[in-house]
């Protein structure tokens, strides 16, 4: 293995189990900044010496031991600065006698540990998005520039917002722990919020050279159902676990063999996964039994599932799929959801209506670096037969991405025009 190799790796690798480690060290330090502090030491030492040693076997667990012992090393020098910090060091050091399976450190109540984290991160001592950030790169792994265009927003802003969040945890000297009663319920739709842009994240990558980044849609799936058996009398974490698996299933037929984009009209349904669909069913009846208004994810589950029970394309019923975004748009008011419901529109009622509703949001501010606005307009442009503004848009939207496989799809769509 190349050096090369081993160190996008090292970057796969970070990307799986860095939340892991953070949520671990910070059930140790009770610091998320220092958590990851530590788990990046951990980081830097695994790209010194992975190159030359190879791979360890459990690679989580090497990390974790790693930031472990820099944990150690940290309350050892602070010890007289800081009486907890000086508790925390003794408790570390007598730990590593009585744990040192680090596989078993790992494994154990890493749920528990993620979901304390995603809650930390949630607290509403933050504002909005700045939970949302923090927690997408405490849990998801992504870096700023990544949550800066999940969030269409700069990356020294997102940047900024990262930094005085994790001082304003440790200044506020938040309890590490999942809250109870009606503070987990205030808090719960900022974290379902945050785990759908994990999600999404992974289902649809801002960057690089990946589509899909399957291993993110997994991280929190796997969250999304914790927090359905955590709360199972609320009818939303359903609904976006619903939204999840239904979305997830699709993951094998949204690449081809070279790993290129393929749009959900062009998809081989054959090879949806059929239980993943079957789970989110499921999980969206269980969201309606439980009755009262459908709320966002419920309804985008809803949308989900009109698409998951045609057999074909040709098959889909849009005007059910425009009506359940009007509802959508009503209830939960975006340029992204009405952009969304403007796609439908096309599909049930042709390109021109839809057209006009794209055209009122080009002068959207928050959608003026968003490349999907520009790909819808090219794509209705195109069915209108205005073949040279089509390939403009198609052009536009591909300095907009970066993601280089979807830049490549997006040029030749551009090149079709011609």
């Amino acid at each position: 293995m190349t050096a090369t190799d081993t160190h996008r790796t090292i970057d796969a690798i970070w990307r799986i189990e860095s939340a892991k480690v953070i949520a671990g060290l910070t059930r140790m330090v009770r610091d998320i900044g220092v958590a990851e502090d530590l788990a990046h030491d951990a980081l830097v030492a695994a790209l010194e010496q992975w190159p030359n040693e190879g791979i360890p076997r459990n690679p989580g667990a090497w990390l974790m031991a790693a930031a472990k012992h820099r944990a150690i090393d940290h309350f050892r020098r602070n010890a007289l600065l800081d009486r907890k910090h000086q508790e925390l060091g003794h408790d570390l050091l007598e730990k590593q006698e009585t744990i040192p399976d680090f596989d078993s450190a790992l494994d154990d109540d890493v749920g528990d540990d993620l979901l304390r984290l995603v809650f930390t991160a949630c607290h509403p001592v933050l504002p909005t998005d700045a939970r949302a950030a923090l927690t997408l790169r405490l849990l998801g792994g992504l870096t700023t520039e990544e949550i800066a265009r999940a969030f269409l927003s700069t990356e020294p802003t997102i940047a900024q917002r990262i930094v005085r969040a994790k001082k304003t945890l440790a200044k506020a000297q938040v309890a590490y722990e999942v809250p109870r009663g009606v503070e987990l319920a205030a808090r719960l739709s900022s974290v379902l919020e945050v785990i759908y842009l994990i999600f999404n994240e992974g289902y649809s990558a801002t960057a690089g050279d990946d589509w899909v980044r399957p291993a993110l849609c997994e991280d929190a799936l796997r969250l999304g159902r914790i927090l359905a058996e955590l709360m199972p009398r609320e009818a939303e974490v359903h609904g976006l676990v619903a939204l999840m698996e239904i979305q997830a299933s699709r993951l094998r037929a949204r690449v081809g063999p070279s790993g290129e984009p393929i749009l959900l009209a062009a998809q081989n349904r054959t090879l949806w996964d059929r239980l993943l669909i079957q789970r989110g069913l499921n999980a969206l009846n269980r969201a309606r039994a439980l009755g009262g208004e459908a709320g966002p994810y419920a309804l985008q589950a809803s949308i989900a599932a009109v698409h998951a029970q045609a057999r074909t394309a040709d098959e889909t019923d849009w005007s059910r799929i425009v009506d359940l975004y009007t509802v959508l748009a009503e209830r939960m008011p975006s340029p992204v959801i009405e952009l969304n419901r403007a796609v439908a529109v096309s599909m049930a009622s042709g390109p021109e209506p839809a057209l006009a509703i794209v055209d009122r949001l080009t002068a959207e501010p928050t959608l003026q670096r968003y490349h999907f606005l520009p790909t819808v307009r090219g794509d209705l442009l195109a069915k209108l037969g205005r073949s040279d503004e089509a390939r403009a848009e198609f052009e536009r939207a591909a300095t907009l991405t970066q993601n280089a496989r979807e830049r490549d799809l997006l040029l030749g769509r551009a090149k079709a025009c011609s």
